[in-house]
Protein backbone atom coordinates (compact mmCIF):
# COMPACT_ATOMS: atom_id res chain seq x y z
CA UNK A 1 0.00 0.00 0.00
CA UNK A 2 1.28 3.31 -1.00
CA UNK A 3 -0.84 5.63 0.17
CA UNK A 4 -0.77 6.82 3.52
CA UNK A 5 -2.98 10.02 3.57
CA UNK A 6 -6.15 10.29 5.80
CA UNK A 7 -7.78 13.18 3.44
CA UNK A 8 -11.30 12.87 6.24
CA UNK A 9 -9.17 14.36 8.84
CA UNK A 10 -7.89 17.75 10.28
CA UNK A 11 -5.48 19.07 12.31
CA UNK A 12 -5.58 21.86 15.42
CA UNK A 13 -2.86 23.18 16.58
CA UNK A 14 -3.18 24.70 20.26
CA UNK A 15 -0.37 27.23 20.99
CA UNK A 16 0.81 29.65 23.93
CA UNK A 17 1.00 33.59 23.36
CA UNK A 18 2.35 33.92 26.52
CA UNK A 19 5.00 32.48 28.53
CA UNK A 20 3.03 32.27 31.34
CA UNK A 21 0.35 30.11 29.96
CA UNK A 22 0.75 26.17 29.40
CA UNK A 23 -1.24 24.05 26.71
CA UNK A 24 -1.50 21.09 28.91
CA UNK A 25 -2.77 22.45 31.34
CA UNK A 26 -5.15 23.88 29.70
CA UNK A 27 -6.77 20.29 28.37
CA UNK A 28 -5.92 18.49 31.03
CA UNK A 29 -8.70 19.60 33.08
CA UNK A 30 -11.23 19.57 29.76
CA UNK A 31 -10.48 16.09 27.98
CA UNK A 32 -10.72 12.70 29.14
CA UNK A 33 -6.97 11.56 28.72
CA UNK A 34 -4.45 12.51 31.12
CA UNK A 35 -2.18 15.08 29.41
CA UNK A 36 1.01 13.80 30.96
CA UNK A 37 1.26 10.79 29.04
CA UNK A 38 1.18 12.91 25.65
CA UNK A 39 4.40 12.55 24.67
CA UNK A 40 6.82 13.20 21.05
CA UNK A 41 5.80 10.28 19.09
CA UNK A 42 3.30 8.75 21.82
CA UNK A 43 -0.31 10.01 20.41
CA UNK A 44 -2.94 9.44 22.99
CA UNK A 45 -7.20 8.86 22.16
CA UNK A 46 -9.64 11.47 23.74
CA UNK A 47 -12.69 13.05 24.04
CA UNK A 48 -14.20 16.47 24.73
CA UNK A 49 -17.53 15.13 26.68
CA UNK A 50 -20.87 17.13 27.75
CA UNK A 51 -21.04 17.46 31.70
CA UNK A 52 -23.34 14.26 31.36
CA UNK A 53 -20.21 12.28 30.18
CA UNK A 54 -21.76 11.68 26.82
CA UNK A 55 -18.92 12.38 23.78
CA UNK A 56 -18.99 15.08 21.83
CA UNK A 57 -15.49 15.05 20.00
CA UNK A 58 -13.07 11.96 19.73
CA UNK A 59 -9.80 12.92 18.80
CA UNK A 60 -6.14 12.45 19.33
CA UNK A 61 -3.67 14.18 21.14
CA UNK A 62 0.31 14.82 19.60
CA UNK A 63 2.79 16.58 21.42
CA UNK A 64 4.71 19.17 18.59
CA UNK A 65 7.13 20.94 21.18
CA UNK A 66 5.29 22.85 23.53
CA UNK A 67 1.94 22.86 21.04
CA UNK A 68 -0.73 20.25 21.45
CA UNK A 69 -1.95 19.11 18.14
CA UNK A 70 -5.24 17.64 17.91
CA UNK A 71 -5.93 15.13 14.80
CA UNK A 72 -9.69 15.14 14.56
CA UNK A 73 -12.56 14.39 11.89
CA UNK A 74 -12.20 17.07 8.76
CA UNK A 75 -16.10 17.74 9.65
CA UNK A 76 -15.82 18.74 12.84
CA UNK A 77 -12.99 20.76 12.93
CA UNK A 78 -14.97 24.23 12.96
CA UNK A 79 -17.07 22.86 15.91
CA UNK A 80 -14.54 21.75 17.61
CA UNK A 81 -12.02 25.20 17.41
CA UNK A 82 -15.30 27.01 18.37
CA UNK A 83 -16.05 24.54 21.91
CA UNK A 84 -12.28 24.73 22.39
CA UNK A 85 -12.27 28.55 22.11
CA UNK A 86 -15.33 28.86 24.90
CA UNK A 87 -13.51 27.08 27.56
CA UNK A 88 -10.20 29.35 26.22
CA UNK A 89 -12.41 32.60 27.85
CA UNK A 90 -9.29 35.15 28.02
CA UNK A 91 -6.26 32.88 28.19
CA UNK A 92 -3.50 33.22 26.24
CA UNK A 93 -3.74 30.69 23.62
CA UNK A 94 -3.97 30.24 20.19
CA UNK A 95 -6.16 27.51 18.55
CA UNK A 96 -6.40 27.16 15.02
CA UNK A 97 -6.59 24.72 12.23
CA UNK A 98 -3.14 23.88 11.06
CA UNK A 99 -3.76 22.71 7.34
CA UNK A 100 -0.04 22.13 6.71
CA UNK A 101 0.16 18.72 8.61
CA UNK A 102 -1.61 15.96 7.55
CA UNK A 103 -2.51 12.72 9.22
CA UNK A 104 -1.16 9.33 7.91
CA UNK A 105 -1.80 5.40 8.41
CA UNK A 106 -0.42 2.30 7.42
CA UNK A 107 -1.54 -1.68 8.98
CA UNK A 108 2.81 -1.79 8.97
CA UNK A 109 4.90 1.40 9.30
CA UNK A 110 7.81 -0.06 11.86
CA UNK A 111 8.91 3.43 12.54
CA UNK A 112 5.92 4.91 13.05
CA UNK A 113 3.61 5.20 16.29
CA UNK A 114 1.66 2.47 16.92
CA UNK A 115 -2.20 3.33 17.42
CA UNK A 116 -2.62 3.72 21.01
CA UNK A 117 -6.23 2.56 20.81
CA UNK A 118 -5.25 -1.04 19.61
CA UNK A 119 -1.67 -2.42 18.15
CA UNK A 120 -3.90 -4.62 15.74
CA UNK A 121 -5.27 -1.18 14.09
CA UNK A 122 -1.63 -0.42 12.92
CA UNK A 123 0.33 2.97 12.99
CA UNK A 124 -0.79 6.12 13.02
CA UNK A 125 1.74 10.02 12.00
CA UNK A 126 1.62 13.55 11.08
CA UNK A 127 3.67 14.66 8.02
CA UNK A 128 3.26 16.88 5.79
CA UNK A 129 0.06 17.33 3.54
CA UNK A 130 0.32 15.06 0.89
CA UNK A 131 -1.96 14.92 -2.51
CA UNK A 132 -3.49 11.59 -3.31
CA UNK A 133 -6.64 9.47 -3.27
CA UNK A 134 -5.87 8.62 0.55
CA UNK A 135 -6.37 5.35 2.69
CA UNK A 136 -9.36 5.80 5.02
CA UNK A 137 -11.43 3.63 2.96
CA UNK A 138 -8.37 1.10 3.85
CA UNK A 139 -8.53 2.32 6.97
CA UNK A 140 -12.10 2.29 8.04
CA UNK A 141 -12.51 -0.93 6.84
CA UNK A 142 -9.67 -2.27 8.67
CA UNK A 143 -10.98 -0.72 12.04
CA UNK A 144 -14.53 -1.53 11.45
CA UNK A 145 -12.91 -5.32 11.35
CA UNK A 146 -11.99 -4.98 14.62
CA UNK A 147 -14.90 -3.53 16.02
CA UNK A 148 -13.68 0.00 16.88
CA UNK A 149 -15.66 2.31 16.23
CA UNK A 150 -14.81 6.51 15.93
CA UNK A 151 -15.81 9.74 15.04
CA UNK A 152 -20.06 11.37 14.46
CA UNK A 153 -21.32 8.89 11.98
CA UNK A 154 -20.89 6.11 14.18
CA UNK A 155 -20.64 7.81 18.18
CA UNK A 156 -22.76 10.55 17.21
CA UNK A 157 -22.74 13.87 18.97
CA UNK A 158 -24.23 13.98 22.83
CA UNK A 159 -26.06 10.27 22.09
CA UNK A 160 -22.91 7.90 23.70
CA UNK A 161 -21.63 7.79 27.16
CA UNK A 162 -17.82 7.69 26.58
CA UNK A 163 -17.75 4.23 28.51
CA UNK A 164 -20.04 3.02 25.90
CA UNK A 165 -17.86 3.91 23.58
CA UNK A 166 -15.34 0.94 24.84
CA UNK A 167 -12.90 3.89 25.82
CA UNK A 168 -11.52 1.77 28.82
CA UNK A 169 -10.37 -1.05 26.69
CA UNK A 170 -9.21 1.35 23.92
CA UNK A 171 -6.97 3.32 25.75
CA UNK A 172 -9.58 6.41 25.54
CA UNK A 173 -9.86 7.62 29.47
CA UNK A 174 -7.43 8.16 32.25
CA UNK A 175 -9.55 7.23 36.27
CA UNK A 176 -6.28 8.97 37.79
CA UNK A 177 -6.11 12.05 36.45
CA UNK A 178 -8.18 14.38 38.25
CA UNK A 179 -11.25 16.31 36.92
CA UNK A 180 -12.32 17.13 33.60
CA UNK A 181 -16.02 17.97 32.09
CA UNK A 182 -18.00 14.84 32.14
CA UNK A 183 -15.75 12.98 34.78
CA UNK A 184 -18.16 12.45 37.80
CA UNK A 185 -20.89 10.42 35.64
CA UNK A 186 -17.64 8.51 33.63
CA UNK A 187 -15.75 8.05 37.17
CA UNK A 188 -19.15 6.86 38.93
CA UNK A 189 -19.69 4.44 35.73
CA UNK A 190 -16.20 2.56 36.23
CA UNK A 191 -16.22 2.38 39.68
CA UNK A 192 -19.73 0.52 39.25
CA UNK A 193 -18.92 -1.58 36.76
CA UNK A 194 -22.46 -0.20 35.19
CA UNK A 195 -21.77 0.23 31.88
CA UNK A 196 -25.13 -1.63 30.23
CA UNK A 197 -24.28 -0.69 26.26
CA UNK A 198 -21.77 -0.65 23.87
CA UNK A 199 -21.00 0.08 20.45
CA UNK A 200 -20.66 -2.94 18.38
CA UNK A 201 -19.96 -3.56 14.95
CA UNK A 202 -22.20 -6.72 13.14
CA UNK A 203 -22.32 -8.16 10.04
CA UNK A 204 -25.41 -6.54 8.23
CA UNK A 205 -27.08 -9.61 8.40
CA UNK A 206 -27.20 -9.60 12.32
CA UNK A 207 -27.91 -6.07 12.33
CA UNK A 208 -30.54 -4.56 14.75
CA UNK A 209 -32.21 -1.18 12.64
CA UNK A 210 -33.51 -0.03 15.97
CA UNK A 211 -29.63 0.04 17.60
CA UNK A 212 -28.23 1.04 14.44
CA UNK A 213 -26.16 4.07 13.73
CA UNK A 214 -24.34 3.75 10.45
CA UNK A 215 -24.33 0.98 7.78
CA UNK A 216 -21.66 0.12 5.54
CA UNK A 217 -22.84 -2.39 2.86
CA UNK A 218 -19.50 -1.90 1.11
CA UNK A 219 -18.54 -4.13 4.26
CA UNK A 220 -21.06 -5.56 5.11
CA UNK A 221 -21.15 -4.39 8.54
CA UNK A 222 -23.27 -2.16 10.82
CA UNK A 223 -22.56 -0.36 13.46
CA UNK A 224 -24.45 -0.22 16.73
CA UNK A 225 -25.56 0.82 20.38
CA UNK A 226 -26.61 -2.04 21.77
CA UNK A 227 -27.02 -3.37 25.32
CA UNK A 228 -24.59 -6.05 26.90
CA UNK A 229 -26.89 -9.00 27.36
CA UNK A 230 -27.42 -8.50 23.37
CA UNK A 231 -24.26 -8.52 22.89
CA UNK A 232 -22.79 -11.83 24.40
CA UNK A 233 -23.93 -14.31 21.12
CA UNK A 234 -22.14 -12.40 18.67
CA UNK A 235 -18.80 -13.04 17.36
CA UNK A 236 -16.29 -10.37 19.17
CA UNK A 237 -13.13 -9.86 19.03
CA UNK A 238 -11.13 -10.94 22.00
CA UNK A 239 -10.46 -7.22 23.13
CA UNK A 240 -14.35 -6.78 23.60
CA UNK A 241 -15.32 -10.20 24.56
CA UNK A 242 -13.35 -10.11 27.41
CA UNK A 243 -14.58 -6.90 28.16
CA UNK A 244 -18.11 -8.30 28.12
CA UNK A 245 -17.58 -11.48 29.79
CA UNK A 246 -15.96 -9.61 32.95
CA UNK A 247 -19.15 -7.63 33.15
Amino acid sequence: MTETRLNDRAIVRLSATDGSEDIRTFLQGLVTQDMTAVAEGAPQWSALLTAQGKVLFDFFLWADGDDILIDCEKEQVEALVKRLKLYRLRRKIEIVRDDRVGVHWALVAEDRPVDPRLPDLGHRWLDAVADGEGAEEAYRKHRLSLSVTEGLAELGSDKSLWLECNAAELNGVSFAKGCYVGQENTARMNYRQKVNRRMVVVPIAEADEKRQRIAYPAYDLSVEHRRVDDMKTLDLPDWLATAIRDL
